[in-house]
C-alpha cells in the first residue's frame, strides 16, 4: 500500500502508525541495531487478548534501513512475544522465513543470503500470512539486528557442554532452557541456538531435551541462564554463564526429586508426532526423548486414527528403563475426539468415519485391549461440534440433551494444550458427570503434538499403581485404577484427598460415623505454588481456603516431602456424595514451563492458573454399601412423589442441590412442569438449596434452548 507522501515522511522520521495499516520505521545508516523498542502488531481488528493494547501499532512492520551489499551471508535477529499465527519476514522483497509459532518470549535468527542486502536504503517486512485471518494474533516484535556473519558461525561462537545430574549425581534425561540474560521480559528470553547433530537431543529456540543428560549445542556470544529440569516432580536448577567466544563451557547442572508421588505412575494418555499425526513438529525420536526429559513414565502413543507402538524407538534411543509405552489411538471423528487404549497390536483401526456415539462407542469397546475411552477436550469445537457445548449438553445435569450415549468412562478436564478461559470448567463438568450416575475418571494430558511449544506432560494423570520400576508398569493394573477413579490431577500442583485417614480417590468411603474427617494434602516443588484450596461435595463448593503454600527454593531447607495439609470436619450426609478437592495458585510464567493461554478462547480476559485435582472419594452416607449418584436419587424421589410437584419437593430438603437439580430434570422428563404458578410458589418456600438446584437447572435448559435456536 502506497501512502501520501507528507504522511510517509512523517511515519519515517516519527516511526507513527498510518491508518492504522502498517508500522514504518526508519534507522541510522552507521547502526546495526534496527529497531530498539517493541512493536505491537495485530492481524486483524478484534484484540486477541487484554495484555495487549486496544489498538495495535499495525498490520505490519515495513522498516527502512541504511546498510551496505553484503557479499557474504548475514543473519537478521529479533526478539519475538506471543506468536500463534504465521507472520512471514522478508528483506527487499525476499522471503527469510517466518516467526517462530510460539507465544513464547524469544530471539530468533534468519539467514540474509550474500548479495541480498544492497548499498543504500534496504527494507524488512513482517507481516501476517493472511490480513483477513479468522483467528486475532496479537504479537510483539523489536530489537531487530542485522550482523555481518553468517547464522551458522554467528549461533556457534563457542560449544557449550551442558550435563544434567540427578541427586546420586548420575545423569539423567531433563529440559535445558536457555536464556537470553540481558532480555528478562516476560518471564525470559529464550535464546536460540546452534543445534549439534545428535539423536539423544531433540532442539528447539531456546529448549534442549537430553535423552541421556548430555547436550552439545553451539551459543552466541553474550550472557545467558540456563536452567536444567525434568517435568513436575523436579527442581529447577540455575547457572548464570558468559560466552565470549574464546573458549568452549562446560556446565553441571544437578535437579532433584521433590514431590512425592511414591505409589503412583507419571501418565500422559495424549501424545501425539508429526511422524504419524502429520502436524506439530515433534518427530517420533524426539517425542521418546522430550517424554524422559519430562519424566512421563506411562505415556499412551495417540496418533490421529493410528496404532503407533513407541517402545522399539524407546529401546533404540535406551530409554525403556524410563517408561512403560502403550498403544493408544487418538480416535478423531467429526462429532469429538476419543483416547482409547490399551490397545493388542494387530488390532483393527476403529471406524473414524462415524458419526454416531453409540456405533463409534461398540466400535471402542470392541477393541482388542481397550479398556479406557477418554473424552478430549469437550468444551473445545472441532469439526462444528462441541460435545459439552450447551447445544448438545446440559452442563448442571451431566446429560447430553440429543440423546448421544455417553459410554466414555473418562474425561480431560485440563488440557495443558488446549486449556480453557474459565480453568475449573471442564472440572465442574465433570462431577456433574458423576452426578448423572456416570463412572468417569478425570484426566490430565498435555495433547502434545511438539517439541517445546505446547509440551508434553505439563498437564498429566497420576494413576495408582506400583512404580517402583518404571520399566515394567503393570498396565493392566494402571487401567483398572483408571477406571477405577484412582488417580491424581496435576498440572503443577498435586492435591490428594484422604476420608477418615482410609480413604483415597476411587474409594467407597464406609463406615462413617456421625462426623466425616476429610484432608486435603498439596504438594509442588519449589517453582510452583499454591494459594487456594477448594472442597467440593456433589460438585457444590463446601469451603474454600485462601494458603501461601510455597516450598522453600534452597535446597537445604527443603523437606523432600514438603506438603501442605488442611483437615475439615463434616457431619455426615444423610445420602451418598463424591468429594473433590481442587488445589490453585498462580500460573508459571518462565519460559521453562510457561502455562499456555487459552485455546479457543472465550473471552479476552484470561488468568493464568495452575491446578491439582484429587479424583473423587464417595461418602456413604446412606450405609448401604453401595454407591449412588444423585440421579439415582432423584429418579427414586419422582417415584415415590407418584409425580407429585408440592410432595417432591418436601421430599428434596434433606438432600443437596445436586440432587435437585437431577430431580427437576426427572420430574420434567416424566410430564412434570416446573414452570407452574403451583410449583413455582411453592418453591418460592422451599430451602435455599433446592431453590438453587431447580434454578440452575431452568438456567442451563435455558441456554440449551437458544443455542439451538441459534444454531442450525
Amino acid at each position: 500500500m502506497k501512502t501520501p507522501r507528507l504522511l510517509a515522511l512523517l511515519c519515517t522520521t516519527l516511526g507513527l502508525v498510518v491508518g492504522g495499516i502498517f508500522c514504518r520505521m526508519s534507522s541510522a545508516a552507521d547502526s546495526d541495531e534496527l529497531s530498539k523498542v517493541w512493536v505491537h502488531l495485530r492481524n486483524s481488528e478484534r484484540r486477541e487478548w487484554t495484555e495487549f493494547p486496544e489498538q495495535s501499532d499495525g498490520v505490519l512492520l515495513e522498516r527502512q534501513f541504511q546498510a551496505a551489499k553484503n557479499s557474504i551471508e548475514a543473519t537478521l535477529s529479533l526478539q519475538q512475544y506471543d506468536v500463534k499465527q504465521v507472520w512471514r519476514v522478508s528483506v527487499n522483497g525476499k522471503s527469510l522465513g517466518e516467526l517462530v509459532r510460539d507465544e513464547n518470549h524469544m530471539r530468533s535468527y534468519f539467514a540474509v543470503p550474500a548479495g541480498l542486502l544492497k548499498d543504500g536504503e534496504n527494507e524488512l517486512r513482517i507481516e501476517p500470512a493472511s490480513r483477513a485471518a479468522k483467528d486475532t494474533d496479537d504479537i510483539r516484535v523489536g530489537r531487530i539486528r542485522i550482523e555481518l556473519q553468517p547464522l551458522n558461525s554467528l549461533l556457534r561462537a563457542c560449544r557449550l557442554t551442558v550435563k544434567v545430574l540427578d541427586e546420586a549425581y548420575s545423569p539423567i534425561p531433563a529440559r535445558i532452557t536457555i536464556l537470553d540474560a540481558s532480555a528478562p521480559e516476560y518471564g525470559g528470553c529464550l535464546q536460540t541456538v546452534g543445534a549439534e547433530s545428535d539423536d539423544e537431543i531433540a532442539v528447539r529456540p531456546g529448549t534442549v531435551f537430553t535423552a541421556n543428560g548430555k547436550a552439545v549445542i553451539g551459543l552466541p556470544k553474550g550472557e545467558f541462564t540456563l536452567l536444567a529440569s525434568r517435568g513436575f516432580e523436579y527442581s529447577l536448577c540455575k547457572a548464570d554463564i558468559k560466552n565470549s567466544g574464546s573458549a568452549d563451557i562446560e556446565v553441571m547442572l544437578p535437579i532433584d526429586r521433590q514431590v512425592n508421588t511414591l505409589g503412583y505412575v507419571a501418565c500422559d494418555t495424549h501424545v501425539h508426532t508429526l511422524t504419524h499425526s502429520g502436524h506439530g513438529d515433534a518427530t517420533i525420536k524426539e517425542r521418546l526423548i522430550t517424554l524422559a526429559g519430562e519424566g512421563i513414565e506411562l505415556p499412551i502413543a495417540t496418533d490421529h486414527n493410528k496404532h503407533i507402538d513407541f517402545a522399539p524407538i524407546a529401546e533404540e534411543l535406551k530409554l525403556r528403563r524410563y517408561m512403560t509405552p502403550v498403544v493408544g489411538n487418538e480416535v478423531t471423528t467429526s462429532v469429538g475426539h476419543f483416547n482409547i487404549f490399551p490397545i493388542q497390536a494387530g488390532a483393527r483401526v476403529v471406524d473414524h468415519k462415524r458419526s454416531d456415539w453409540g456405533g463409534i462407542f461398540r466400535e471402542i469397546y470392541q477393541t482388542p485391549g481397550v479398556g479406557v475411552a477418554v473424552l478430549n477436550h469437550a468444551r473445545d469445537l472441532h469439526s462444528g461440534v462441541r460435545p459439552f457445548g450447551p447445544k448438545l449438553h446440559n452442563a448442571v445435569i451431566g446429560e447430553n440433551i440429543a440423546g448421544w450415549p455417553m459410554y466414555f468412562n473418562a474425561m480431560e478436564v485440563v488440557n495443558s494444550g488446549a486449556t480453557q478461559n474459565d480453568p475449573l470448567r471442564l472440572f465442574h463438568d465433570w462431577m456433574a458427570t458423576l452426578n448423572r450416575g456416570l463412572s468417569v475418571t478425570p484426566i490430565g494430558s498435555s495433547d502434545s503434538h511438539d517439541v517445546a511449544r505446547h509440551f508434553v506432560g505439563q498437564a498429566r494423570t497420576y494413576i495408582r499403581c506400583d512404580d517402583e520400576d518404571a520399566s515394567k508398569i503393570d498396565v493392566k493394573a494402571a487401567v483398572e485404577s483408571v477406571q477405577r477413579g484412582r488417580v491424581l490431577v496435576s498440572y503443577g500442583l498435586l492435591a490428594d484427598i484422604w476420608v477418615d485417614d482410609k480413604f483415597q480417590s476411587g474409594d467407597l468411603a464406609t463406615g462413617l460415623s456421625d462426623q466425616v474427617r476429610v484432608r486435603a494434602e498439596v504438594c509442588a516443588p519449589h517453582w510452583s505454588h499454591a494459594d487456594e484450596v477448594q472442597l467440593f461435595a456433589n460438585g457444590r463448593l463446601i469451603e474454600s481456603v485462601s494458603i501461601d503454600f510455597k516450598p522453600p527454593k534452597d535446597p537445604k531447607a527443603r523437606d523432600r516431602q514438603f506438603v501442605w495439609k488442611h483437615e475439615w470436619v463434616l457431619p455426615r450426609p444423610s445420602h451418598d456424595q463424591h468429594l473433590v478437592v481442587i488445589a490453585t495458585g498462580p500460573g508459571i510464567a518462565g519460559s521453562f514451563w510457561k502455562t499456555a493461554k487459552p485455546y479457543q478462547a472465550t473471552s479476552p480476559d484470561w488468568t493464568s492458573r495452575v491446578i491439582g485435582c484429587s479424583g473423587a472419594v464417595w461418602l456413604d452416607g446412606d450405609g448401604n454399601q453401595h454407591k449412588s449418584a444423585a440421579r439415582e436419587y432423584a429418579e427414586r424421589l419422582v417415584e415415590l412423589s407418584g409425580k407429585d410437584g408440592l410432595k417432591l419437593l418436601k421430599s428434596l430438603s434433606k438432600f443437596d442441590s445436586a440432587v435437585a437439580s437431577q430431580t427437576a430434570h426427572v420430574y420434567q422428563a416424566a410430564g412434570g412442569s416446573l414452570k407452574s404458578a403451583e410449583f413455582q410458589a411453592a418453591l418460592q418456600s422451599a430451602p435455599e438449596h433446592v431453590r438453587e438446584g431447580i434454578q440452575a437447572y431452568l438456567e442451563a435448559v435455558r441456554e440449551s434452548e437458544v443455542a439451538r435456536a441459534e444454531s442450525p
